[in-house]
């Protein structure tokens, strides 16, 4: 759309607002508004208001709002006074004011519920659903779904019609249908990518969509929806990432815990695009999982300055996910600032914390935290990752302090909320084939490989190489109790290439010492290791002469260790000698 020609303020910012160029309205606005001869109308104040939220002003904003109101109620206008009362619930909520934000729910409640059906009334629906699907009441959440959807369809708005199919979705995935939730919300994601809704839906709807995904741990369309989100939230002005650092995926010099991560601000700057650091969160924690920490720990910084104030449980995940790249690095000090920082704004750093405290010793203290964070969220329905992750942990907890009763019941929880789940979740599988896995290990029971292959078939379809690196780890072990030396090889020297490439240093060194002390394990039927070397080349075939060529000693040398070799496994042959090396994995 072209400019206006007109020279009024306040009709420059009207344009300026329908075509979204918010710091463009906002200043107009704002500068006329300075002058009180100068009136706005209760529409001009709800358009200031919405800028002032855009262009990082969220005390403005609120201001704007409470004038538009009354400016509103003066004119009896009972649709404009009751939506506006919504948006002032929502704003409230999101700074942390639930007295304030319950007051202007019910008023806008008074204002709207008693008119004939309007799209204002859309607002009520969708707060109604929340309500009743918070109360485990998912018949009342999907009936209100519906009402928003049906006055979204009589109205013929996209943006309410998306947020109603996101809506139901969220109820549908709460109350375990979850081919029909997903369905829905690819649905709603439709509008989105097609560029059909306004750009306060389509963050909205980005920011619901995310956090529904990881959720419901569909990891799949988290990525996808991460990777659209951070495009659309990519500033126009430039092609490069605002974190020097992001573009190259260095890892950020934080030798210093006390500066972990930058200091959180309070707005954003004026004119960008409030979501772009809420994404940002998001996509955090998706790179943690991809293994591309040092991107990950970047983006944490820069999701923590670009994450308005209204919006700090973002930036809550975002600390925590950095936290979790710095422990499995071993930057132990500096994780504990980043997951301190998470919950001073809110999040309970578990299982991260916990995790940590294990490897810094203190026992203890890890089964307790896992242990209250498991008690403080007993109920599955929400944030199934999350009450898995939680479950994962604290096998791997109980398994560190030998409590293999305490470990095999977090296994059995983990499996029976991976197969409660409506068709088949890969993330849920993999974490519950791990535990379940690790268990068995540790319970010597001969069973442990088939769980742990299927672990790390099913981390590696995900592409989440850390947790199938420490899968093959485990698988390393259960490969040597049942004497299969070259695989345990095999595995752990997969695991240390992996570990090594990700940073992940207390890992690497871990599997180095296991793969040495597998190389260092004493042979099979008190062979030493030039009698070992013999018997792989009598294995493949060779004469004394060649073995002797190869080894670089006399044919004499290798008849007496061919004599000591027989006498040893209790052979009589080189055919018999040459089954015991297959037989005992030297070969």
């Amino acid at each position: 759309m072209s400019a206006p020609t007109t020279t009024d303020p306040v009709a420059r910012a009207r344009d300026a607002a329908a075509r979204e160029s918010w710091a463009e309205a906002y200043e107009l606005l704002h500068d006329h508004d300075r002058h009180p001869e100068r009136g706005l109308t209760a529409d001009d104040l709800s358009v200031l208001a919405d800028s002032a939220w855009w262009s990082g002003h969220v005390d403005e904003s609120v201001a704007a709002r409470l004038r538009a109101h009354a400016a509103y109620l003066a004119a009896d206008d009972h649709r404009g006074a009751g939506l506006t009362s919504w948006w002032l619930y929502y704003e409230y909520a999101g700074l942390g004011r639930p007295a304030a934000a319950a007051g202007w729910l019910h008023r806008a409640r008074h204002h709207l519920e008693d008119l004939p059906d309007c799209p204002e009334q859309c607002f009520l629906a969708m707060t109604a659903a929340e309500e009743a699907s918070a109360h485990g009441d998912h018949e009342s959440a999907l009936a209100a779904t519906r009402r928003m959807t049906a006055l979204a369809l009589a109205c013929g708005s996209p943006d309410l019609l998306a947020l109603a199919r996101q809506s139901e979705s969220r109820v549908l995935l709460a109350a375990g249908r979850r081919a029909e939730g997903l369905a829905l919300l690819d649905e709603a994601m439709c509008a989105v990518s097609a560029g059909e809704l306004s750009g306060m839906v389509t963050g909205w709807l980005y920011c619901l969509a995310l956090t529904q995904c990881m959720e419901a741990a569909d990891f799949a369309r988290a990525v996808e929806w991460t990777n659209a989100a951070m495009e659309w939230c990519a500033p126009p002005w430039t092609g490069r990432p605002p974190d020097g650092n992001a573009d190259t995926g260095t890892a950020p010099d934080t030798e210093d815990p006390s500066a972990a991560l930058a200091p959180l601000p309070m707005t954003v700057p004026s004119g960008e695009n409030p979501f772009r650091g809420v994404c940002r969160a998001h996509r955090v924690e998706v790179l943690d999982l991809l293994g591309a920490w040092a991107l990950a720990e970047a983006e944490a910084r820069q999701a923590c300055r670009e994450v308005p104030v209204d919006c700090l449980e973002s930036a809550a995940a975002a600390y925590y996910a950095a936290g979790d790249v710095q422990r499995r690095q071993g930057r132990l000090e500096a994780a504990a600032v980043s997951y301190g920082h998470a919950h001073e704004l809110g999040r309970i750093p578990q299982p991260g914390l916990a995790l940590l405290r294990l490897a810094q010793g203190r026992a203890d203290a890890a089964v307790a935290g896992v242990d209250l964070a498991l008690a403080c969220r007993n109920d599955p329905d929400h944030d199934v990752l999350g009450r898995a992750r939680l479950l994962a942990a604290r096998t791997e907890v109980a398994l560190a302090v030998r409590d293999l009763p305490g470990a095999a019941k977090a296994a059995a929880d983990l499996a029976a909320l991976a197969g409660a789940a409506d068709g088949d979740v890969p993330l849920l599988r993999a974490l519950a084939d791990t535990a379940l896995g690790s268990v068995a290990l540790a319970e010597r029971r001969p069973g442990a490989l088939l769980p742990l292959r299927r672990a790390l078939a099913g981390w590696l379809e995900l592409r989440v190489p850390y947790e199938a690196a420490q899968v093959r780890m485990l698988l390393a072990a259960a490969c040597r109790a049942a004497g299969d030396e070259e695989a345990a090889r095999l595995e752990l020297g997969t695991a240390r290439a992996v570990f090594e490439r990700l940073g992940a240093v207390p890992d690497a060194r871990r599997a180095a010492a296991l793969l040495g002390g597998v190389s260092r394990r004493r042979l099979p039927g008190g062979l030493t290791a030039r009698e070992a070397e013999v018997l792989r080349l009598v294995a493949s075939g060779g004469t004394n002469k060649d073995i002797a060529g190869a080894l670089v000693i006399s044919e004499h040398t290798v008849a007496r260790h061919l004599n000591n070799i027989f006498a040893k496994l209790g052979v009589g042959s080189r055919t018999s000698a040459t089954a015991y090396a297959y037989a005992h994995g030297l070969v």
